[in-house]
């Protein structure tokens, strides 16, 4: 099965701007990592002279400065959204096939977007016996429960980039539409042309989760120039630019759209009084407790 657009996202990120890895570790680690003078993206078939086939998500190759030498790493990074054993079980030859080709220290960051997932990954992958441990591997993790949310405007805009690795890892929370409303807006901060390729990048990279259908409707109602540009190109879906009666139709629809895609059960009443609302304040309430309610009646009270 192709990975899907999420997966991607969620580690190409950090192919797209080279430092992320090192600010990330220092601001929300606290680890100081060198920050490279240059990155190189390398090919990540690791498959050896033999028909198993063993492919990582991304490989950079870090060169810096230290005492006017220079010096690298390899950055080894997985996208991980569930659980997977069979994956989880082939990071330490990943880490041992890289550090023998390339001769210099190697380090696994995986990205999750789940908490659950990210619990999962943090736990050391031991390669022995009792009392005779002949690898042990700890991989630096990267999630919603340590991941900041960014939610001011100003905070997003001194880096744009981190604001998206905050959304893309907060896909699923309580939180989501906050990060995406400053993110929306800070990207009105940028030139056009780079907010609408990060504008499509995040709705790629928020996959089948709630938060995309909230980034839909931020997109079909914002009159960002960024925005417009977008819609020039045949992104509209049918909503109505500016218009009140429009943003609330795209609101309502996507409250029934998480509704749905979390399996939550609508019957006709509340579908009518979710669809002929034109409070938007109260949709956006809606919204919200439509991330995490586990019947349609929590909406309400």
């Amino acid at each position: 099965m192709s990975p899907s657009s999420e997966h991607e996202v969620l580690h190409r990120v950090f192919q797209y701007d080279e430092v992320l890895f090192a600010r990330s570790l220092a601001n929300i680690l606290g680890k100081p990592v060198p920050a490279p003078v240059a990155v190189s993206v390398l090919n990540v078939d690791l498959t050896e002279t033999r028909p198993l086939e063993r492919r990582a998500d991304t490989v950079l190759l870090a060169k810096y400065q230290e005492n006017g030498v220079l010096k690298k790493y390899i950055l080894l990074i997985e996208s991980q959204t569930d659980e997977k054993k069979e994956r989880r079980r082939r990071w330490p030859y990943y880490i041992a096939y890289l550090q023998d080709k390339y001769d210099c220290p190697v380090v696994l960051l995986v990205v999750c977007s789940k908490k659950e997932t990210a619990e999962w990954a943090r736990e050391p992958i031991v390669v022995g016996l009792p009392g005779l441990v002949s690898m042990t591997v700890t991989p630096v993790v990267l999630g919603p429960d340590n991941v900041p949310a960014v939610t001011t405007v100003d905070e997003a805009s001194q880096d744009i980039t981190a604001a998206v690795f905050s959304a893309l890892t907060h896909s699923r929370g309580s939180r989501a539409r906050d990060i995406l409303v400053v993110l929306s807006a800070a990207l009105d901060t940028i030139d056009p042309e780079t907010a609408g390729f990060l504008a499509e990048y995040i709705e790629d990279g928020l996959g089948e989760t709630p938060a995309q259908s909230i980034w839909k409707v931020l997109m079909a109602t914002v009159a960002y120039p960024y925005v417009s540009s977008i819609r020039s190109q045949g992104r509209e879906e049918g909503r109505q630019e500016g218009r009140e009666e429009g943003r609330a139709q795209g609101e309502a629809a996507a409250v029934l759209r998480v509704l749905a895609k979390r399996g939550i059960a609508v019957d006709d009443k509340s579908r009518e009084r979710i669809e002929s609302c034109t409070d938007l304040d109260l949709l956006g309430t809606w919204l919200d407790r439509s991330l995490t309610a586990e019947q349609v009646d929590e909406l309400f009270a």
